[in-house]
C-alpha cells in the first residue's frame, strides 16, 4: 500500500446485490479506500446451482461487487462486461452467468473459493476489496406472525406464502463464523454504508453473522443507512422508512449515525409495475430529533432497468443513482 492509499478515508458497504453494486460503482469514482462485505446466504438463481452442483459458497453477489469495483477502460472493461454475461441457451447452461463459472473454476484451480476471490479481483484489476462475510455454509430462516418459518433466502425474496404476513424473527442457520477480514475492516473504516438493497434477505444477513453487531457498535466509522426507495413484497410490504430503521436497530442497537432518503420523485411507469406486485414508495416517516440524521437528497436513478429473458430471478425497475449516491455519501465522509 502506497502513502497516497494509507491517507484515504477508508469507506466499507455492507450488503449484497444490484444496491451494493450501485454504491460501489460510484464511490469507486472518488479518491477513498473501499472494501465491500457482502452476503453468503444467497439461496436464489444460479447460486443455488453453484451451492448444489459445485459445492461452493454463493457466488453472485460478490461477483457484482467485483464487477462494480472493477477497471472500466480498455480491455478490463470488455472482461467487465464479460463477467456480468448471462447465457441465454444451452441446457445446463442457460441463466448462468460468465463470472459465476468462471469463479467456480477458479476455485478448483487454486483449491480455496476466498483465494478465487482474490484473484479474480486482481483479473478485474479492482479498486477496493470484496470479503465474504462469513466462509460458512448457512441459510438464512425467517419465522412470521403467523408461526410459519422458511428457509432459504430465495423463498423469502420471492414467496411462495402470503407476503403481507410480517417477519418476527429472522436467522441463520447454522451459525455462521464471522470472516476476521470484515470484522477488521469495519473497526478500522471511517465510514460504514449499509445499504441499499433488500432489508431482509440482502442487509440483514451480514448483521446477522455474530461479530457484525458488535464491530459495528465499537467502530469510530461514521454509519450511514441508504433507504431503499420501494417496499418489498413478502420483506417489507407496506413498511415505512422508520420501520426500516427499527428493523436494523433490532440486531445492531442504535449504531446508526445517517440515514440517506431519496426525495426525488419516481417515474411513474415503474410505479405502476410494481403496484402490480403490491410494492409501494418507501414513505419518508423518520423524526428529525433522533439519534441519528437524517439527510435527504435526489439520489434516484432516471433508468428504467430490464433483465434479461434468462434470469429467473425477480430485479429492480428503479434504483439509486450511483453518482449521486456517491456525492451524497461522499460529503458526509467530508464533514
Amino acid at each position: 500500500m502506497t502513502t497516497k492509499q494509507q491517507h484515504l478515508k477508508r469507506v466499507v458497504c455492507i450488503g449484497g446485490g444490484t444496491g451494493t453494486f450501485v454504491a460501489l460503482r460510484g464511490l469507486k469514482q472518488h479518491p477513498l479506500s473501499l472494501s465491500a462485505i457482502v452476503t453468503m446466504s444467497d439461496s436464489g438463481g444460479s447460486n443455488r446451482r453453484i451451492r448444489d452442483e459445485f459445492g461452493l459458497l454463493p457466488t453472485s453477489d460478490i461477483r457484482q461487487c467485483l464487477v462494480a469495483l472493477s477497471d472500466e477502460s480498455g480491455g478490463i472493461g470488455i472482461l467487465r462486461k464479460l463477467f456480468m454475461y448471462r447465457f441465454e441457451k444451452g441446457q445446463g447452461i442457460a441463466g448462468m452467468t460468465f463470472g459465476n463459472l468462471f469463479m467456480a473454476a477458479l476455485t478448483d484451480i487454486m483449491g480455496s473459493q476466498e483465494e478465487a476471490i482474490r484473484q479474480t479481483g486482481k483479473v478485474l484489476r479492482i479498486k477496493g476489496a470484496v470479503i465474504p462475510v462469513t466462509l460458512t455454509e448457512t441459510n438464512l430462516y425467517a419465522t412470521y406472525e403467523d408461526g410459519t418459518t422458511v428457509g432459504e433466502e430465495h423463498l423469502i425474496d420471492e414467496p411462495t406464502h402470503d407476503g403481507t404476513l410480517k417477519i418476527t424473527d429472522i436467522y441463520l442457520k447454522p451459525k455462521a463464523t464471522p470472516n476476521p477480514e470484515a470484522l477488521n475492516a469495519i473497526m478500522n473504516a471511517d465510514m460504514v454504508v449499509l445499504g441499499p438493497g433488500d432489508l431482509y434477505t440482502s442487509l440483514l444477513p451480514n448483521l446477522l453473522v455474530p461479530g457484525v453487531s458488535d464491530a459495528l457498535k465499537k467502530t469510530k466509522a461514521k454509519v450511514v443507512y441508504v433507504l431503499n426507495l420501494m417496499t418489498k413484497f413478502g420483506q417489507t410490504y407496506n413498511f415505512t422508512a422508520l420501520d426500516h430503521v427499527k428493523t436494523i436497530e433490532g440486531i445492531i442497537g442504535e449504531t446508526v449515525d445517517y440515514v440517506l432518503v431519496n426525495d426525488a420523485p419516481l417515474s411513474k411507469k415503474a410505479l405502476e409495475v410494481y403496484a402490480k406486485y403490491r410494492e409501494v414508495p418507501v414513505s419518508d416517516n423518520l423524526p428529525r430529533n433522533s439519534y441519528y440524521r437524517v439527510k435527504t437528497d435526489k439520489l434516484v436513478s432516471g433508468t428504467i432497468y430490464k433483465k434479461t429473458s434468462s434470469d429467473a430471478l425477480i430485479r429492480s425497475l428503479i434504483r439509486h443513482s450511483s453518482d449521486r449516491l456517491a456525492e451524497a455519501l461522499a460529503g458526509i465522509i467530508g464533514k
